[in-house]
This record gives structure tokens, sequence and C-alpha cells, in this order.
């Protein structure tokens, strides 16, 4: 792969909106410019309509800036270090903190693998609390808070839509825990995001080599790719080779948060035989990953012995990774699992980097026969536990749910998991509705995603057309990406967030009009949008090759209009971002 890489799209600008409580702030959006509308008079005199630009979402970092040439080899630009040093709360270690961290550096066998430009990592000053939601606590606005703001709104301010989304806002959900503001202070690159309720429905992108297959540049690849598409996290579940370096090199060129489950480098560690995994082990890896710049990890702490059990009568079993191996582990010792009695340490290794706590799920059901039973119940039970033990000690935390889950069973875990975990944010994988469309499981997910992302998930987990079938590639991870955008969106809408419907009534607008290029440019998949056009052979007439030039509704219906009525309400743009559940 080559070591410069600039990330493209159509007729796109990049932009920078400016804080005001923070100056100095540069939140990053994609502007796209839209072709004006073009009408005729009584006189056949032609007549050109401006139509706004439309503020999107960005995720692709510094990657999509003409103005910033990334070089892989050296890394992101360290964004956020200036606010980490400038608190005064956060030391330069003098060396690496883990073992395994030192030894690896110590073993020059791998210095072909490693990335050269590695800086020494923060840690909190003795006594400090220095998450973001020990500021939040203390009525501190961070910039990181204002940042996250700005960006969830968009240009809804310059619309004259109204937002209920503040910096205090943010700063109010992230004191309560209803929402996380994912930021370890050893990944300054990251662009900051946050995952909740109020805010718009996140997605997360699963990458990661395997024993079987990829190396470092294929990864690295991959998590440029679901960046461009629009992954807000992404997660590193490596489960091959040379897993430090692997990590090392995605994070240092990640412009969103990148996710962990500790537990599987550790089993590595121990060259797979659970039995030998142990909470020394354990924690010098949290530790090795915290100094590496990991956001947040997926700890399964919600395996309890007791409660094995109830996952005899499955159909399928215990299915996540994790919760296999912690399974394995408890009942191999006869004890509870190390994570669940060492959960107060983990949190306080955890307060010193602001690394926040995704509770695994590590009973979900695998299948839509085994949805809602008592073992994955009494996991989310105890999940409601460990997350108030988490906020006790400042540690941002969400919570992991399913899986496979029919639809009609789809309510009653995301009413359960609010009562259950205090509202604590909820990240969800689908749910797969059904079990029989391998191949197609990004489809069958989706269709669960977008309806637990209406009523409350915060983030989705998204699947690709490989799920269950093999590793996905650069491809997979685009339709994975573009499949969950489609479902988070659809939540985004239902829920009448502030400006949703922008992009929505720009592209239909465009559409009705048959200005092609914007309905490429505003689409999710422009590339994809544009070759299935040409693909046609149609050149910019006002039909598509499905209707031709006869039979297209919209080509007649503007007809009537000129005809019949008047042209100024077809060229007309709907008001922006007015939705139905706002105006409601």
């Amino acid at each position: 792969m080559e070591h410069i890489q600039k990330i493209r799209y159509s007729r796109s600008e990049k932009v920078y909106m400016q804080g005001r409580l923070y100056p100095e702030i540069r939140v990053a959006m994609r502007r796209v410019e839209q072709v004006p509308s073009v009408s005729f008079d009584e006189h056949g005199e032609k007549h050109y309509t401006s139509n706004p630009d439309v503020y999107i979402y960005d995720t692709s970092g510094a990657f999509s800036d003409p103005a910033v040439e990334v070089d892989l080899t050296k890394g992101l630009p360290r964004l956020r270090e200036s606010w980490i040093v400038g608190r005064g709360d956060v030391e330069q270690l003098p060396e690496i903190s883990s073992e395994y961290g030192r030894m690896r550096r110590d073993d020059h066998t791998f210095d072909h693998l490693r990335f050269e430009h590695i800086a020494l990592p923060y840690r909190a000053k003795r006594g400090a609390a220095i998450t973001q939601m020990a500021y939040a606590k203390r009525g501190i606005i961070t910039p990181e808070m204002e940042y996250v703001a700005i960006r969830e709104n968009m240009n809804c301010e310059q619309l004259g839509i109204e937002t209920y989304i503040t910096p205090e806002f943010v700063r109010r959900e992230i004191a309560e825990g209803r929402a996380v503001l994912p930021a370890n202070i050893n990944h300054p690159e990251a662009e900051p995001m946050i995952i909740g309720n109020s805010f718009l429905v996140k997605i997360n992108t699963n990458i990661g080599n395997s024993a079987t297959t990829s190396g470092i540049d294929e990864e690295v690849e991959k998590a440029l790719w679901s960046c461009k598409w629009g992954g807000d996290t992404l997660m590193d579940l490596s489960t091959g080779a040379n897993i430090h370096e692997t990590r090392e090199w995605i994070i240092r060129n990640c412009p969103v948060p990148v996710g962990t489950v500790p537990i599987y480098q550790a089993l590595e560690k121990v060259e797979g035989r659970v039995e030998d995994l142990t909470w020394e082990l354990y924690r010098d890896t949290l530790i090795e990953q915290c100094e590496q710049g990991v956001d947040y990890f997926t700890i399964h702490a919600g395996i309890r012995r007791q409660n094995i059990h109830l996952a005899d009568s499955r159909l399928c079993g215990i299915v996540s990774r994790g919760g296999s191996i912690m399974s394995k582990w408890c009942l191999a010792h006869d004890r509870e699992s190390f994570l669940y009695e060492h959960f107060d340490d983990i949190c306080d290794i955890l307060a010193q980097y602001d690394v926040a706590v995704s509770l695994g799920d590590g009973l979900r059901p695998g299948s839509i026969h085994d949805a809602n039973d008592a073992a994955q119940f009494a996991e989310l039970d105890t999940m409601g536990e460990l997350v108030t033990r988490a906020w006790a000690k400042n540690v941002q935390a969400f919570i992991e749910g399913p899986g496979h889950v029919p639809m009609h069973k789809i309510r009653e875990n995301m009413e359960r998991q609010k009562q259950k975990c205090h509202n604590a944010p909820f990240y969800t994988l689908g749910p797969l509705v059904t079990d029989i469309a391998p191949g197609y499981d990004h489809i069958t997910s989706a269709i669960g995603a977008a309806q637990i992302g209406w009523l409350g998930t915060a983030m989705l987990c998204y699947v690709t057309p490989k799920e269950h079938l093999a590793l996905p590639d650069k491809e997979d991870v685009r339709v994975g990406v573009i499949t969950y955008k489609i479902a988070a969106h659809a939540a985004d809408l239902a829920k009448g967030h502030p400006g949703a419907q922008v992009r929505d009534n720009a592209l239909s607008k465009a559409r009705y009009e048959f200005r092609w290029k914007d309905q490429f440019d505003l689409s999710l998949d422009s590339e994809r949008a544009m070759s299935y056009f040409h693909a046609g052979r149609h050149t910019d007439g006002e039909y598509c090759t499905m209707c031709g030039p006869n039979f297209c509704a919209m080509r007649l219906s503007r007809d009537i209009r000129r005809q019949y009525g008047s042209d100024d309400k077809a060229d007309s743009a709907p008001e922006q971002g007015k939705s139905d559940a706002a105006e409601k």
C-alpha cells in the first residue's frame, strides 16, 4: 500500500466550523455544492435558481483535506494534544508501562513491522480525574464537548433549524451517563464524537486479522475505507499474528475512536490456552492498549459463574468469542471470572487514560430461537450493576446488546436495557431478524438495526455480507458501512434529530428536477449510484432507463405543472430540514 493516502469525494469541499467557547476549535465538515435549478417562464426564457449547500457529517479526518498530506508512516496530525496537555492534569511517562509492550519494543525482529514515530504515552497525574465524565460532573465544558455539539448540528443554525444540542446539553448527558465521548488521551489523532440516544445514531465497523488471513497493510486499508464511507468508530478485533504492531499502525492513522477486545490478545499471549489466562496478564494487556491509544474496551465482565448454565438449553449455545472464553475459564477454575472480581481495578486503570468501557454481551443470542432468553437477560442485569460501578470511578460506559432477535422481540430488549442499565447508551449488533440468509446478513441485520435505532439504540455495529462466512475484505467493509449508514439515518429521521431531513429533501428536489450530479453527490455512495446510472448508457436526459422518456412519472408531473399549473411550485425547495417529526 502507498504511504501517502488521500480520500476524495465528488464535488465536495472540506470546510471547518469554528468554536465559540473555544475559538481554536475547527470542526471538520463536508460541504456539497449543488447546481442551480432551471425553469422556464411563459416566454420560454430560461431562469436559474440557486440551491443551498448541504453540510454532511464527515468521518474521513485529514485524509480528505487537500491542504494536508497524510503519510501513513508518520500518522495523522495530533489534533487534541494541545487540549489534553493544556488542562495541566496529565503527565508524559518516561517510557511505556506495560511489560509486554517493552518486550515488543526491545525485540528487534519486529523492527520491519514497527510504526516508527511512536510518542511516549500520557497518563493522569496522581489524584487527577481526567475523564470526560469527570470534567462533566464538575460542570466543565471541554473543547471535545463543544466540538461534538457543533458536529452533531452541522449547519442547523444557518438553516434556521432549532436544536437542543448545545455544549451544555452535551456536558449534562455525559455527566448523567446517557452519552459517551470516547477520547483516550493517547489517541489525540481522533476527532471527537459522541454516542448517546439524543444524538445521531452512530455505526461501528469491525476489522482485524485472523490466524489464517490478512496483514497490517490490509487492515490499515480497511480502516481508511471505513472512514471514507462513514464509519463512526472502528474496532480492531485482530486475533492473528502481530496484534500489537497492527494496532499501533491503525490507531496512528485513524481519525475516529478505536475499540478492542483485550481478552483476544491476552489469549494469544498464552497461545490459546484459556485455562492459563490470569488477571495479571490481562491487566498488563489493558495498560499496553491504554498507552497505545485505544479509546474503548469491550469487557465481558457480565459473565457470572452461576449464569453460564442458562445457555445449555440454547440452540446455538454461546456465540460470543469473549463470552465463550470467559465461560470456559470460569468452569475450568470453578470461580467467578477475574473480569468481574477485578472490575473496580479495571476501572481504576481506564480512568487514568480516559478509556471508555463497552460492557460486552458474552451471552448474546446467536439465533432468533435463543433471543430474549434467561441467559441473555441475566447478563444484562449484571451489566446494570457494573455500569454504576464504572460511573462511580468516572469511567464512561455503554452496554452491548444482541445479536439475533426477531422483530417482535426487539422492543423488549430496548426497554429492558433502559430500565436495568439506567439509560446508559446501548450498542447493538444488528440485530439480525432472521437466520436464513447467509451472504445477505448485512440486510437481515439492517432491518433490525433501523428498528432498534429508532427505539433508542445509540450505536449500531455493522454486519457485512460475509458475516458467519469469512473475514471481510475492503469491499465488504464498504457494503457493510453503507448498509448501516442507511439504517442509522432512517432511525435519525424517525427520532426527529435536528436537521436530519435536510439531505433527504435536497436529494429529492434534485431527483425531481433531474439534477443527476446532485443526486450522486448527496447520496451515501455516490460512486455506486453513478456507476449504475452510466451502466444504463444514459446521458443526462430527464428520465432514466427504467421508465424511458414517455413513462417517467416525474417528467410527466413536471409537464402537468408547466402546462396546467404554476411551475414555481416545482422549482421551489421545501423548507430546509423541516421533517414531519420536527414540525410535530
